[in-house]
């Protein structure tokens, strides 16, 4: 049986921290699908459709990953897509207490859903996206945070 792993998130915008967290969770699965959750409720910087182009173009040449998009709950994705494991990145401690919460009710919604937590290579730990977002607001560089050019999707996008 292929032990896939499903890499959920918003990626508003996707990090190098993201990443990392994918290229090595390649590693340990047979299968990483990075799937960006699409809330309606929530506000975007970068339009999904646009983030979902870009991270197509960055896993291009890698077989086993594939980016997909989605609606609803993460659980009921993974049991859709046939991922047994739910891969996420930690940067500190107050990750770890909210991933923690989430990975209880996700195994409530779906008993054979394992979480993989894996810790963020120090120098990546500092980036977030909201942080990124913020800074590219005030019209700062934000490429060396991400594994794009922001101007990719910057220059089609209205941000």
């Amino acid at each position: 049986m292929k032990r896939i792993a499903l890499f959920p998130g918003s990626f508003d915008p996707f990090t190098n921290g993201h990443y990392d967290v994918v290229m090595r969770g390649a590693k340990l699965f047979d299968e990483v699908i990075v799937a960006i959750g699409n809330n309606s409720s929530k506000q975007r910087y970068i339009p999904v459709d646009k983030m979902f182009d870009v991270m197509k173009n960055i896993f291009a040449d890698q077989p086993t990953i594939q980016v997909q998009t989605f609606k609803g709950l993460t659980a009921e994705f993974a049991r859709e897509v046939g991922a047994q494991f739910l891969l996420r990145g930690l940067r500190n401690t107050t990750d770890f207490e909210y991933e923690n919460t989430i990975a209880q009710a996700n195994r409530h919604v779906n008993h054979d859903l394992e979480s993989v937590f894996l810790i963020t290579a120090p120098h990546l730990a500092a980036i977030s996206s909201s942080i990124i977002r913020e800074i590219h607001r005030f019209g700062g560089n934000v490429d060396e945070f991400i594994p794009f050019r922001f101007s990719e999707i910057a220059d089609s996008a209205s941000l």
